[in-house]
């Protein structure tokens, strides 16, 4: 019996292939690629010469859906820019972190992976977009940022799910890793408790592929970019709460 079911399967599993093969649309080897016949990027720098990136988009989102947690005495990566936008009259102090001097706007510097350069409970709010990726020690970089929050504490933490290397930070720290939902919910609830973190993602296989060739979030729709499909995880967001 083993052997007559081999032998049928054998026979009529090349025509059920292709007939799933003719039934694809655009049909198999039909596809016409246009702008994206190329195995170069259509802007290597994620877009910003043509306008919004793609994950900026999502960002922007994911802080404008949170803004009343930017209050107080708030802590940014690198830079203020999203405390000042979204921030607005509630923030109180605005602090700047980076690891080294060389950025003149930082008003704290120290590495997230060394405990003991900044004092704990000091921040309402922390907001750390697209950083983590930069850090090898990535749990003693979210003990840290649990640590610097005041009880009731926010963070606001974004990742990349899908994107290129950064050349330019992968030469000055390294380049170490993409998150996925699932990892970034488990690496957050070994601090905070778990009922606190929110977790989300953003993006679909057009707005990846967007990104990937450095198509600027202007030149698709917003009801597309919009669409979330959780197979194609651009961008992860995550919310959390360090207990008051």
């Amino acid at each position: 019996m083993s052997n007559f079911r081999e032998k049928f399967w054998r026979l009529v599993r090349p025509a059920r292939n292709a007939v799933r093969k003719a039934r694809q649309r655009p049909r198999v080897g039909s596809i016409d690629w246009g702008d994206f016949d190329t195995t170069r990027p259509i802007n290597s720098n994620w877009g910003y010469e043509r306008g919004t990136p793609i994950d900026r988009y999502y960002i922007n989102g994911f802080l404008q859906k949170n803004t009343g947690d930017i209050r107080g005495r708030v802590l940014e990566v690198a830079d203020n820019e999203y405390t000042r936008t979204f921030g607005g009259a509630r923030v109180e102090k605005s602090d700047i972190l980076y690891p080294t001097t060389e950025n003149s706007g930082a008003t704290i510097i120290a590495d997230l992976t060394i405990p003991g350069q900044v004092t704990d409970e000091l921040f309402d709010c922390i907001i750390c977009t697209q950083t983590l990726q930069f850090v090898f020690d990535v749990r003693v970089a979210i003990a840290s940022l649990f640590r610097f929050l005041k009880p009731g504490g926010v963070l606001l933490l974004t990742v990349p799910g899908i994107t290129k290397i950064s050349p330019e930070d992968r030469d000055r720290s390294g380049d170490y890793w993409r998150f996925t939902a699932e990892s970034l919910h488990r690496l957050l609830a070994a601090e905070f408790p778990e009922e606190t973190v929110t977790v989300e993602t953003h993006g679909n296989i057009k707005s990846s592929l967007g990104l990937l060739h450095g198509i600027s979030a202007d030149e698709i729709p917003e009801i597309e970019l919009d669409q979330s499909d959780d197979h194609y995880q651009l961008l992860v967001s995550a919310r959390a709460v360090r207990p008051g």
